[in-house]
């Protein structure tokens, strides 16, 4: 008879505590010493006669594995695993040649962050081949995963149920512990989306008193958890409206929920990162069912950062121009609604699709049109939405060489050529309706005070034919920009010898000698 092995969670019920022979569970933990007590207890659950082996990635085991007498198996073995990459990758033959694995419970104990650099297609090859390997030698493979970036690593395995029998967290907030089940499979049965409360006294890890063994229920779909800005200093609507000081509070708070109202707050542009990545989280890691809005109090949103917004889960963006009755009504209108759309588990893809262009200002010719290429070739960007490109001709009188001086851009994306007497421009996620506010930002002169035509291409299909044209252009009509004058060095401001106080900027002295020491001799 096969054995069934537990997890170290005293009070736990079978379904979220049994792991049977043939698979793999993970787990993942904010802290190594969390990870390092619940090894320990798994390993006093077992029975006296279970066959268990413990591997160390970095870490030395005899001073961590820690039983008494009366608890756990007669014998465990430890080995240990040097931190590297290539010491996962042969971990199952490497083991192979120290043991027979048959109804083992196997115990993989991670280094901090291992595995926050491996890729992620590399991290699905290998819990395939791992799974595979477990099932062939009918033994169980409990992998602790100790790291602080673990929301990362959670949404990336969301999609592993084919290969994971159970994925969990372990989360320390504030005093207590969260654990966070995404599923768990064994001859119980299958539990998904659980989030217990655990106690942690003298080593030892029990479910909290209040928890029940039923399935959580979406209680919580008449709750709103708002920033304390977005109602603008108004006090909260209703019993079920609760406000946060910070947006990291919230988030916090909305990682217990299940089908919410979840409000956002942003302030400022440096916000949106942060504010993405919560959303990326929340999305992948709590389901379908919350609602996540963003209430923008400042402009500070440009089209690129509310569709990486929308992108990371976030059910709508309310632009700061809407007014406080305008912005309840539309909190109104997402009650009921289901997410449906995908989100991709590693939000750097979503990054990535939002700033796929890293260049800026001038640029040469097979440089320019390689990179518009690039851009419209994309498939992860919204078709015809890619950006604007517009072709420049100056009046009579200019050079296009003088033209390009005038020429400024300011942001990540926007860049600039010259061929034929004509300046090319690529503004990136630039609308065609916004082409003329943005020139007045690049110039600073009127553009029709230095150019006399243009020519605008903005969707996928013009941009693409006009760029085939361009690359048929002679290298003699290619024109280089004027190299930089000595004057203009000249120019360039000297570096102040000044320190700052906290308050304000200050000159350092510099101590000049007025009479030299020959000639105080011959005074």
């Amino acid at each position: 008879m096969d054995p069934i092995f537990s997890i170290g969670i005293q009070s736990l019920w079978d379904e979220l505590r049994h792991m049977p022979v043939g698979g793999v569970f993970w787990l993942n933990t904010d802290r190594e010493q969390d990870a390092l007590s619940l090894i320990n207890q798994t390993l006093a659950a077992q029975d006296n006669d279970a066959k268990v082996a413990v591997v160390g990635m970095g870490h030395d085991l005899k001073n961590i594995i820690k039983l008494d007498k009366d608890h756990g198996p007669e014998k465990i073995q430890l080995f240990a695993m040097p931190n590297q990459d290539n010491s996962l990758y042969f971990f199952t033959r490497d083991l192979l040649c120290s043991i027979e694995p048959q109804k083992y419970l196997l115990i993989l104990l991670c280094e901090n962050n291992a595995w926050q650099n491996i890729p992620a297609p590399k991290l699905r090859k290998w819990l395939e081949r791992t799974q595979a390997w477990t099932k062939y030698h009918n033994c169980s493979l409990l992998v602790i995963n100790p790291g602080n970036n673990n929301d990362k690593q959670s949404s990336i395995l969301m999609s592993e149920y084919r290969s994971l029998f159970g994925l969990a967290s372990l989360r320390f907030q504030s005093d207590i512990h969260l654990y966070d089940v995404a599923w768990w499979c064994n001859e119980k049965g299958i539990s998904a989306r659980q989030q217990l409360q655990l106690n942690h006294h003298d080593g030892q890890w029990q479910l909290a008193q209040q928890e029940e063994a039923s399935v959580q229920p979406r209680s919580d779909e008449k709750r709103i958890l708002s920033n304390v800005a977005v109602l603008e200093g108004a006090p909260p609507l209703s019993e079920h409206w609760s406000l946060f000081e910070t947006n990291e509070a919230l988030f916090e708070e909305a990682r217990t929920c299940q089908a919410a109202t979840l409000i956002f707050s942003l302030a400022q542009n440096n916000q949106i990162d942060t504010i993405a990545r919560q959303i990326h989280t929340l999305r992948r890691q709590r389901g379908s069912g919350l609602k996540i809005i963003v209430r923008e109090n400042i402009a500070s949103l440009r089209a690129t950062d509310e569709r990486l917004l929308l992108g990371c889960g976030a059910n709508m963006v309310i632009p700061w121009n809407a007014p406080l009755s305008r912005c309840l009504t539309l909190i109104e209108s997402v009650q009921g609604q289901q997410f449906n759309r995908l989100v991709p588990e590693d939000i750097t893809t979503l990054l990535s699709m939002t700033q796929p262009l890293k260049l800026r200002g001038y640029q040469p010719w097979e440089v320019f049109c390689d990179a518009v290429a690039n851009m419209v070739n994309n498939p992860l960007l919204p078709p015809d939405g890619k950006g604007v490109m517009v072709a420049l001709r100056p009046v009579p009188g200019i050079r296009v060489e003088q033209a390009l001086t005038l020429c400024r851009p300011n942001r990540v994306g926007d860049i600039v050529s010259m061929s034929d007497n004509r300046l090319m421009l690529f503004l990136s996620f630039c609308r065609v309706n916004d082409l003329d506010t943005a020139l007045n930002h690049i110039f600073p002169l009127p553009t029709g005070d230095i150019f006399s035509n243009r020519m605008v291409w903005f969707e996928d299909n013009q941009i693409a034919v006009e760029l085939v044209q361009m690359r048929t252009l002679s290298p003699e009509k290619v024109s280089k920009p004027l190299p930089a004058t000595a004057q203009n060095n000249a120019q360039a401001k000297k570096i102040i010898n000044a320190e700052h106080d906290g308050t304000s900027w200050r000159r350092i002295p510099e101590p000049y000698r007025l009479l030299s020491d020959a000639t105080e001799q011959s005074s």
